[in-house]
């Protein structure tokens, strides 16, 4: 790709002016907090089946995102979809000529808006721009000649057969609080808009298309049990393949991954290990084989197989980075000469279905590096950029993240990305301890981390626990979580402050605990359980209370489900009447006279997942006992900062607060 090419796509994305501001970034001392914050403006490439085109996204003058395509044999470009007032979203190929496509409004927050995504198709020239789905339950009559599918209507996110007009999308059908319910699957001619429904065996709530792009397995859901549905060729009925608790999993438990060239269905399953692995399901004999095919020492199988023209070349996975095990030699050998151009970042590769020419598409990113997009040519060896997610960040100015290990006092090993400022000594350092939300997820991999490295870049180090109940680690480390809220995870955290103070990595002075969601949950425990360790707490849309988790409050529904409440909950949060005493001890709000630190209290008036009374109680029961409480409500924001200027007006508050609290404006720095 000459060089034009590349000033071409940059122009399109509007990156004039960001180039100067970038180009004066390389001489300031701290680089401008909105360069870690702002919307990416360049992303989603694509390769069309042939691998003779690119889609790709880039922003408009208006800063709204509009659809590219790039031929690469000619190098010439067209936009070939874009809204004023809308951007577009995500992006399939249906097959070389014809694209289909959402849109995204990344100007407008969760609780303005008003419309659904919508779907749209268009052929990669420009033509026959079509709408299939409406964008709310009443559409403009006037500019539908034909049926538009509903407003619940959304791309099935899985690569189809991409040889005919025809797609499968998903029809989702919600419950009153806003939970799925169910998902239907519809067969969709993006030409005509005529759509056929596919009957389902039960509430689906995952279709799985097979390795010719048709619906060969659903994922049911009754209540708490999970079951795997597999229909048979050409058109055959469903049967049942296993059953087990959705929330609880067993021994028998496996999540479907994907279908191989030759029918053959790969699974992730224990098989009697702690860990995840990828096995072959024997589909005539409904049973797991039991020889892993791939497994991760110490980590939880998270991935998908890549198999292109009828051969399954290799596996991307997650251990500490997402990496790509390849059984194709030829690929192994093209992964090689791809790093040796690029040796300083984890290089993914993404192939066309079906290529005719010698371009391959490589997605490269670090612990210093956002996402940064190549084009490889396989025949003359040459790589280059097309474009970058975050243009106005130096990889020089970042801070390298590396995953340790520490002991908690139970002994248990916890896992942690530490990131320590590049600029300092790495000792003695204001340190903050940053919890993920959820908790029952993965927090973290090596990456680049736009919190993190805003952190660092300001002159903390960053501690990011994996504490127990994470999942990605083993089911004994997920586990050891359940029903530990306020208690064991929350030692973990502490444990892990300390460890970083034994290491002489962080000041005992200057340490604050901060986190979203659980992780809001848990910066607020950690004042409660080690009011002498963290001398402050950053708190956003944060858990206050379990209790309210399960009854919710007259002025706002949450959107978590019931039966999770019923079935999930319980388990591995606790039950509201055998675990009562152990709820009022871990309520931040019934709790609140202890917390005497400075806290600094954010919420999304609109969110759903942790509704803004959480954060009111708790301001309210807090401030009686602390004067020193700053507290925002944005007031068009959900569950986290959707748009670029709130998360710039947060951060930059985070900022004046850990600079108050244990920063350079801190007490312990003026002395020193």
């Amino acid at each position: 790709m000459p060089q034009s090419l590349l000033r071409l796509l940059h122009a399109l994305a509007a990156c004039a002016s960001l180039f100067a501001i970038s180009a004066q970034a390389h001489t300031a001392v701290v680089p401008p907090l909105p360069a870690f914050f702002a919307n990416p403006e360049f992303s989603a490439p694509q390769l069309s089946p042939d691998a003779r085109h690119l889609a790709v996204k880039v922003s408009g003058a208006n800063k709204r995102e509009r659809l590219a395509i790039v031929n690469l044999l000619d190098n010439n470009i067209n936009i070939v979809a874009q809204f004023s007032n809308v951007d577009v979203g995500d992006v399939e190929w249906v097959n070389n000529e014809r694209l289909i496509l959402n849109t995204r409004d990344r100007q407008t927050a969760p609780g303005d808006l008003r419309f659904g995504p919508g779907l749209f198709a268009v052929n990669r020239d420009g033509s026959n721009f079509r709408q299939l789905a409406a964008r709310s339950a009443t559409p403009d009559a006037s500019t539908s000649v034909y049926k538009l599918l509903p407003w619940h209507t959304y791309l099935m996110g899985q690569r189809g057969a991409q040889d005919s007009q025809a797609v499968y999308v998903r029809s989702t059908v919600y419950t009153s609080t806003g939970e799925v319910d169910y998902e239907g699957l519809r067969q969709l001619d993006t030409l005509t808009g005529r759509s056929t429904s596919v009957k389902p065996p039960g509430k689906v709530r995952r279709w799985l298309l097979d390795q010719h792009g048709e619906p060969r397995l659903a994922v049911t859901r009754e209540r708490n049990m999970e079951s795997i549905m597999y229909r048979e060729p050409d058109g055959g009925a469903w049967r049942t393949l296993a059953q087990f608790d959705a929330y609880l999993g067993g021994p028998d438990a496996f999540t479907p991954l994907s279908f191989g060239p030759d029918g053959a269905l790969y699974v992730s399953a224990r098989m009697g290990s702690d860990t995840l692995s990828v096995h072959a399901y024997d589909l005539a004999n409904s049973r797991i084989t039991p020889t892993p095919i791939i497994s991760l020492d110490g980590y939880d199988f998270s991935g998908n197989l890549i198999v292109r023209q009828g051969k399954l070349l290799g596996v991307r996975h997650l251990s500490d980075a997402r990496t790509t095990r390849w059984f194709d030699p030829a690929m192994a050998a093209t992964q090689a000469r791809i790093d040796a151009l690029l040796p300083a970042t984890i290089n993914l590769v993404s192939l066309a279905a079906r290529p005719t020419t010698p371009f391959i598409l490589v997605t490269s990113y670090s612990d210093r590096q956002p996402g940064k997009f190549s084009l490889f040519n396989s025949d003359t060896g040459t790589l280059s950029i097309i474009g970058e997610t975050q243009p106005l960040i130096q990889p020089a100015q970042m801070s390298e993240q590396q995953l340790v290990r520490y002991k908690t006092r139970d002994g248990l090993s916890i896992p942690a990305w530490l990131t320590v400022p590049a600029t300092t000594s790495g000792k003695q350092l204001p340190l903050v301890v940053l919890v993920h939300g959820g908790p029952y997820v993965r927090g973290n991999s090596w990456q680049w981390n736009a919190e993190v490295q805003f952190l660092a870049s300001r002159g903390y180090a960053v501690l990011q626990p994996e504490f127990r109940g994470s999942t990605g680690f083993g089911a004994k480390h997920f586990r050891a979580g359940w029903k530990q809220w306020g208690l064991k995870m929350q030692d973990d955290l502490a444990d892990g402050a300390r460890w970083a103070i034994t290491e002489g990595i962080a000041d005992p002075r200057r340490i604050c605990i901060a986190g979203a969601s659980y992780g809001g949950y848990a910066a607020l425990m950690g004042l409660v359980n080690d009011p002498d360790l963290f001398r402050c707490a950053v708190d956003w849309v944060g858990v206050t209370d379990i209790n309210l988790l399960y009854s919710g409050h007259w002025s706002f529904k949450s959107d978590l489900g019931d039966d999770w409440k019923q079935y999930g909950m319980p388990e591995l949060i606790g039950d509201r009447t055998a675990n009562a005493a152990q709820f009022q001890a871990t309520s931040p709000i019934a709790q609140a006279a202890r917390i005497t630190q400075p806290l600094l209290l954010a919420y999304g008036a609109a969110d759903q997942r942790v509704p803004l009374y959480h954060g009111k109680q708790f301001y309210a029961a807090v401030k009686q006992h602390n004067r020193d409480v700053e507290w925002v409500v944005y007031d068009e924001e959900g569950h986290g900062w959707t748009l670029p200027k709130n998360r710039i007006d947060f951060w930059g508050r985070v900022e004046k607060f850990l600079d108050r609290m244990i920063g350079k404006d801190s007490a312990v720095a003026k002395k020193e």
